[in-house]
Order: C-alpha cells, then structure tokens, then sequence
C-alpha cells in the first residue's frame, strides 16, 4: 500500500497508478464521457479523493465550462494535485479533509476513484450517503475502486492476479512488486454485490458496471 504522507510515495503516485489501474487514462475518459450525460456544461462537480489530481486535469481538459471541488486528506497528495491542475487553477478548488469536509453544495455530478476500498463497510456507507446528500436530484455518482469476491479463496486468486499483472509492468527498467498479504490486511475490500448494496443503502438507484479490469470495478449511479 501506498502512504499518502511518504514524500517518496507521493511523488511516485502517479507512475503507480498508471502501473497498477488498467487503462488508467482510458478510465478518466469513460468518467467524463458518464458525467458529461447529466452535468451541464457549466456544471459543479465535485471530486472525493482528489489527491494527485489526475481525474481532475484529465476531466477540466475535456469540458472547459465545469468547475470542480477537490477534497483529500493527505496534504502532501493535494499539493501535487495542485502542481498536476495548475493549467485549471480558476476552475478548481481544492479543499483538505474527509467527505464530511466537503462543501455542501449542491453538485451537478461526483466521482470517488481509487478511494472507497481503503473504507470499512459501515464509513463507506457513511460516504457514500454524504455524497448523495450534496447532489442535485439526478446527479450521477462514478465510483472505481478495488471490488472481488472476498471469501478467502477468491481473495486470494484476485490479488495473485493483480500481483502478476502488477510485476509484468518495469518502471525504468525495474520490475515491480505487490505486498499481497499487506493488500489483504490493510484493505477492508468488498464484493461487487456488496459495493452495489452499499449504493443502494445511501440512496442512490440506477446502479451500472462500466468498468472491470482484473481487480478493479466501476459503477455510474444516480441520486433519485
């Protein structure tokens, strides 16, 4: 696992993530192109887990008339975020804090990526309601985020997967590696079927699978 206060890791963030989210760039696009269906073209978007800042430029380049509210935790990720966005600085604001930090709203659209597997069941839930309450009746909600069966045997199978495409990836030459035991203990991963039930009890309907690769899985929701 990544420590978001580490310099070395922060500044490392963005080649990880390339590395380790299939498509990554391709994925920021899809995001995009499943707001841009609700969100008007001067819309309010707001962003969970903003640090690093790498949806946040991929979507200001694709719609020029969005603003967008930034929030993370980790100092250090959002001060790359605002080196990553410095071409959008008069269209993004960028806040420090968790979701209840956040600013009320409301938002034409959210996205939370790469953010709710670091989330315990009961918090994601929490979360995911937060976001719901600072949405315009039928905003949508993009979320990606580590999502497999998480008995013990399968859990097992799908990081070992993760694990092989992760070190097949060289980075200057250097093979990476995975802590799988470490991904197991740290990461309180869900089901897919429970990652939808989760939506559905924050309020939000219309649950869609847009995304899965390997690991990985992303829904498109709506608040009723």
């Amino acid at each position: 696992m990544t420590s978001f206060s580490d310099p070395k890791s922060v500044d490392a963030y963005a080649k990880m993530a390339e590395r380790n989210v299939p498509a990554l760039h391709d994925l920021h696009r899809m995001v995009g192109v499943l707001l841009a269906e609700k969100v008007p073209a001067d819309g309010r978007v707001l962003v969970l887990g903003a640090g690093g800042g790498l949806e946040l430029r991929a979507m200001a380049s694709m719609h020029t008339g969005w603003r967008f509210d930034g929030i993370d935790p980790s100092t250090r990720m959002l001060d790359q975020a605002r080196v990553t966005t410095r071409d959008f600085t008069d269209r993004i604001m960028l806040h420090e804090g968790y979701i209840d930090d956040a600013p009320q709203g409301p938002f034409d659209g959210a996205t939370c990526l790469l953010t709710l597997h670091f989330l315990a069941q009961e918090e994601r839930v929490h979360t995911l309601k937060e976001l719901y309450r600072r949405l315009e009746p039928g905003a949508p909600l993009v979320t990606v985020h580590h999502s497999f069966p998480n008995d013990d045997a399968s859990k097992d199978k799908w990081l070992a997967r993760f694990a092989a495409y992760v070190a097949a990836f060289e980075i200057d030459g250097v093979q990476s590696s995975l802590n799988i035991q470490a991904m197991k203990e740290r990461l309180p991963i869900l089901s897919p079927e429970q990652d939808i039930a989760a939506l559905h009890a924050a309020g939000f309907s219309q649950v869609e699978l847009f995304y899965a690769a390997l690991t990985f899985k992303g829904w498109v929701a709506y608040k009723g």
